[in-house]
């Protein structure tokens, strides 16, 4: 077999429709609720945000969701992206696992994130939406929607989490060079940013806060809609392209993944990897085991509680179900900063609710020193989000060794690390430093979790 499992760039090797997770499960998530009413939510209220044919996709139940043609004819830029097989690290492993890994840094954002990014501004420009807002935490979101607004001719505006904004100034180079204009958050741009700088000069921010502000700018808009880079249904929809193609590239090469990797922030690439994988399970297919894994210092979860939070800071955001560190917690400044949410998505958590998923937490200067070991054998810098997975399979190519059995490992190589140089200048000067959230900051955060009745 080769070594590199890929197919051609063609359209007819693009799905055609994505996957919508809903129409498997044994029972469904928690529904959303309204955050003055504790009501379900409806249309009308996710309206002032999102466009009808986006809300209509959050609570799709269909197995299949037609991808349009513009979306598929972008996604040629890039798609499908190669499925490698790492046998180069399994050398330096002296394992007998098979590991591979699906590279979405080959798009042209250089993460998974312009696939659902390109989706959603196709739906705004479809609607009429002039503008859109989001936040971004290390700046692999931002940097999607400012390229798939420039595509589509949208206004792009983007909160960056103000750690990352410091850490991280070429993202914000690449973001402004589509046309995109970024913004530090906490911001004086917004009531909800102003209320934090109140208190906290100097605050460092939080995916929670800078989703308050772009909530806030495009609530207060009628040409401006709000765009989210993870964590609702419909995103993780758009991300299942990703592990489709996977089944497909594993029919070539003659082999099915026993385990799958991911790392998760708010979920969207852990999502895209498995769901089609976990749609094949749950209709009695190959079984596989799914393990998720997340940072040390924001640990949703392993750490957090199951319970209705706001998705911002603010109270903004309606109320969702889900594994949560509370909105008013703050993570620490650590590298991975699109994994530094308070939150994971309702249905990824609803999916260890029902023991589909395990989930482990990593302190990042063992997950950089995983990164560079893959850097080295296999030639591709992963991001620090990414060096999550990478260590995720490595630990369990590791236990094949020792039990001595081959097993057949896929995680989601979601994003190169070419923009995050700083992180790996710190590595290697040794100032990358394990960093651990306040135990007290988080008991008062999840004493704060909205009281609501159980559903």
């Amino acid at each position: 077999m080769n070594d590199t499992v890929k197919y051609l760039l063609d359209e007819p090797r693009i799905p055609k429709s994505w996957y919508n997770l809903m129409a498997d499960l044994p029972s469904p998530p928690p529904p959303v609720l309204h955050p003055a009413t504790h009501e379900p939510v409806g249309p009308d209220d996710l309206a002032p945000l999102f466009p009808m044919s986006l809300i209509a996709q959050e609570v799709a139940t269909e197995r299949a969701v037609e991808i349009p043609a513009p979306v598929r004819e972008i996604y040629k830029l890039w798609r499908p992206t190669p499925l490698y097989r790492a046998r180069r690290l399994e050398k330096a492993l002296d394992t007998p696992a098979r590991i591979y890994y699906k590279y979405e840094g080959a798009s042209p954002a250089g993460s998974h994130k312009p696939n659902t990014a390109v989706a959603q501004a196709f739906y705004n420009k479809e609607a009429g939406v002039k503008r859109i807002t989001t936040e971004t935490g290390a700046g692999q979101w931002g940097s999607a929607l400012a390229f798939a607004g420039a595509l589509f001719g949208i206004e792009v505006q983007v909160f960056m989490v103000r750690v990352s904004w410091d850490q991280k100034p070429y993202r914000r180079a690449f973001m402004e060079t589509y046309g995109a204009r970024c913004v530090p958050s906490p911001s004086n741009e917004t009531a909800s940013g102003r209320a934090v700088l109140a208190k906290d000069a100097q605050h460092p921010g939080s995916l929670g806060i800078a989703i308050s502000e772009a909530v806030e700018v495009a609530a207060g808009r009628e040409d401006t809609k709000y765009a989210l880079g993870s964590v609702l249904n419909h995103v993780l929809l758009h991300q299942t392209v990703i592990g489709q193609e996977a089944l497909a590239q594993f029919e070539i090469a003659d082999d099915y993944p026993d385990v799958i990797v991911g790392c998760t922030g708010g979920g969207s690439n852990f999502s895209g990897i498995v769901f089609p994988f976990l749609g094949i399970e749950l209709r009695g297919g190959r079984k596989v085991r799914v393990v998720a894994i997340e940072p040390a210092a924001c640990p949703s979860l392993t750490r957090g509680k199951y319970a209705y939070d706001y998705g911002d800071t603010a109270h903004l955001t309606p109320l969702a179900k889900m594994y949560t560190l509370g909105s008013a917690f703050t993570p620490p400044g650590f590298h991975a900063g699109g994994l530094r949410y308070h939150g994971m998505a309702p249905l990824v958590s609803h999916l260890k609710e029902l023991a589909l998923i395990e989930a482990r937490a990593y302190h990042q200067t063992k997950c950089f020193d995983a990164g560079v070991q893959f850097a080295r054998a296999e030639g591709i810098l992963p991001a620090p989000e990414a060096n999550h997975a990478v260590l995720g399979a490595i630990e369990e190519a590791l236990k094949c060794k020792e039990e001595g059995v081959s097993r057949a490992i896929l995680f989601n190589l979601c994003g190169h690390g070419h923009f995050d140089m700083q992180a790996y200048i710190d590595y290697f000067a040794g100032r990358l430093v394990d960093q651990n959230y306040d135990e007290g900051e988080l008991a008062m955060a999840l004493a704060g979790l909205p009281s609501v009745r159980a559903a």
